[in-house]
């Protein structure tokens, strides 16, 4: 194994440093590994927090920023923040006007961060809501999950939501934006290579060089099969249709073609001209897309393709400005 570290043990503690000293736009409590705003929320703002497993970098502190995220926990690598963190994000960004836990759909996550919200509410008073991501299409359950994974989608609701309480809306309001993406959104992923956890040394899963993945999760999950390689438009195509076979996308849309993390730009850029002819095809209008890494799962080489159909107003609150490590324009 060779990778850009000091120990396996001291991973998230070293990067966590490494943030705080790249991003003066962000505050890192150390302690129980929280990414905060370096300012605190404003007065009245509903606060928007999420977090999940390390290893998924930029997600999710590399979106703290104006414009998105006021707080984001980093669990250990691949692992849920543990509900004591969750608590401490939740009762130091609350301004006043309660709070909205993105949460992507494993099991973990969804207990841990349903414990945190209960213990801010009923030790601190903090009005909590939650909504669950559910977006991959490439299984129903998991070795993670109840139901869909959260995967792609959770960086499109995460920009989205997060201007609508930039604005100022009230937190059901908030909440109501963020279940409108929730309902609209879909994605599907798949992997050339397995990914490989620092404290085990050793790749999750055994990858053919002549094979691939389809359906891959985050943390290396399986997917819906395994297959021989296959060129890029044949591989858009098993990604595309079985997002487009799950809801209707006709009319406008945001796509997202994110790298694994081990991808390099100029294929990612290849698939997106892929993806972008298929759903020409299909009558959806892409009006907006972003392509590259923003969803990761360490050094997995691959792709996942997000599809959210967006009308004027998720439109509009994805234009509004934003500054985070991670995406920014507008400012």
């Amino acid at each position: 194994m060779k990778k850009l570290i000091n120990d396996p043990d001291s991973v998230i503690a070293d990067a966590l440093k490494g943030i705080e000293l790249s991003d003066a736009g962000v505050r890192v409590d150390h302690e129980n590994r929280v990414i905060y705003r370096a300012e605190k929320t404003r007065e009245g703002k509903v606060a928007i927090i999420s977090g999940g497993g390390s290893g998924h970098e930029p997600l999710h502190g590399g979106f703290v920023g104006v414009g998105m995220l006021d707080a984001a926990c980093a669990g250990q690598m691949f692992t849920s923040p543990t509900p004591d963190q969750m608590l401490a994000a939740t009762t130091e960004a609350d301004a006043g006007a309660g709070v909205l836990h993105i949460v992507k759909n494993y099991t973990g996550d969804v207990m841990n961060f349903e414990m945190a919200g209960e213990m801010a509410s009923d030790t601190d008073g903090v009005r909590v809501e939650t909504v669950v991501v559910a977006d991959d299409v490439a299984v129903q359950d998991s070795l993670y999950t109840a139901g869909r994974r959260g995967v792609g989608l959770t960086v499109l609701m995460e920009k989205i939501v997060g201007a609508a309480a930039e604005e100022g809306r009230e937190l059901d309001a908030v909440l109501k934006v963020a279940q409108k993406v929730n309902e609209n959104g879909r994605s599907m992923g798949m992997a050339l290579t397995s990914c490989t956890v620092p404290s085990a040394g050793k790749p999750t899963f055994d990858l053919p060089e002549d094979e691939m993945e389809i359906g891959i999760g985050i943390h290396g999950e399986p997917g819906r099969h395994r297959e021989p390689m296959a060129s890029a438009k044949e591989i858009a195509k098993q990604l595309v249709d079985p997002i487009l076979h799950d809801h209707d996308f006709r009319g406008p849309a945001i796509v997202m073609v994110n790298g694994m993390g081990a991808t390099p730009l100029i294929e990612l850029y290849l698939m997106y001209g892929e993806v972008k002819a298929l759903l020409d095809e299909a009558g959806v209008e892409v009006v907006r897309n972003l392509v590259g890494n923003y969803i990761t799962s360490l050094d997995m080489a691959g792709c996942s393709v997000t599809i959210l159909r967006a009308d004027d107003e998720m439109l509009a609150l994805w234009d509004a400005p934003v500054s985070t490590a991670g995406l920014r324009w507008g400012m």
